[in-house]
């Protein structure tokens, strides 16, 4: 196995000692730093950030002749190249820093992006606001990679409701039978983008949901009852929260329970009790909840009522019965089946 200090040594020969530094200094190749911006050895050097630019350049031109003439570095960096090509000429850091480690001892991530940069033979595309550091092989590979997210993240936008209720997989593999994509590199193409996310419960989908990702609190508390489907003591849903884990950000009982107050998606059923809206649990009174399940499924014996209303509210038994008599609102039917009363 070849020893990547040997090669980023030969790589270096025949630099003076001004680029050799600025070199170690920008990939961080000495291991002290992940590297430094061109302003900080500038600094560091008392030169202007446009001269260590150039003494990188001018040391670029002599290292990537010296990996040319290196067949070790050659092997390795072929076979680096193919591992790429092979997963869609696309492939995020840690998965070829990995496989690089298999071929040239003590190969680090800064180690790659110095011979990928000085060398040539593959690309390093640096992070930014769309994707996370990646490498790849051609400028179509890219182009290729980034359509593909594109036309998904489009996808998903269009399609949330069918994603949650289906599943991520399903609708990925139905939107893959209209592209040339496998699905190996497909999953390949979307671990690189920063816009598809992963929230603690294993859902999948774009990062900017607050589904995915939970910035709120009430996002939170929505997400808690959403996967729990049914309904939570405050203080219990707070230690939900909690033990999920989402951020560093501790969830509070009061806390909680002020935002379930103040959102229309949360339902108070019972003492303390909330449950979601969209789960079929109504707001409302004793009465103006037995109102709304009589007019909805129409008249009822007293035992259905209750157990009609019991889905939506967590009421007591004897206060539902006690509201039914309440001849103002509701009439007793010959057959003993309870109706709203018309005014």
């Amino acid at each position: 196995m070849a020893s990547i200090i040997k090669l980023i040594t030969t790589s270096l020969a025949g630099l003076n000692p001004r680029q050799k530094e600025v070199i170690t200094a920008r990939f961080g190749l000495d291991g002290k730093t992940d590297g430094e911006t061109l302003a900080a050895i500038g600094d560091r050097l008392n030169v202007t950030r446009e001269r260590v630019r150039q003494i990188e350049n001018g040391a670029i031109v002599l290292v990537k002749a010296n990996i040319a003439k290196n067949p070790e570095a050659g092997v390795v960096l072929e076979k680096v190249k193919k591992f790429i090509a092979a997963r869609g000429g696309v492939s995020g850091k840690p998965e070829v820093v990995r496989f690089a480690a298999t071929l040239a001892h003590g190969a680090r991530e800064n180690h790659l992006d110095f011979l990928a940069e000085a060398s040539g033979v593959f690309n390093l595309h640096r992070e930014d606001d769309a994707f996370h550091p990646f490498y790849y092989v051609s400028d179509k590979d890219l182009k290729t990679a980034s359509a593909f997210v594109n036309g998904w993240v489009g996808f998903l936008k269009s399609h949330k409701e069918r994603v949650f209720a289906d599943s991520y997989q399903v609708q990925l593999a139905s939107f893959l039978k209209t592209k040339s994509v496998a699905q190996e590199v497909a999953d390949n193409y979307l671990s690189i983008s920063k816009q598809i996310g992963r929230n603690p419960y294993g859902d999948v989908g774009l990062y900017e949901w607050p589904e995915i990702n939970p910035a709120t609190v009430r996002d939170k508390i929505y997400l808690v009852l959403k996967k729990k489907a049914e309904p939570l003591h405050f203080e219990d849903i707070a230690t939900h929260i909690n033990k999920v884990g989402f951020d560093d950000q501790k969830a509070l009982a009061p806390t909680v329970h002020n935002e379930l107050i103040k959102d229309g998606r949360f339902v108070l059923v019972g003492r303390g009790m909330y449950g979601l809206r969209e789960h079929g649990y109504e707001p409302g009174t004793a009465r103006e909840v037995i109102a709304k399940v009589l007019k909805t499924k129409g008249p009822l014996k007293p035992t259905d009522v209750v157990t009609h209303v019991n889905a939506q509210r967590f009421f007591k038994q004897n206060t539902i019965l006690i509201n039914l008599q309440n001849r103002n609102f509701f009439e007793r039917m010959n057959d003993g089946r309870y109706r709203v009363r018309e005014s």
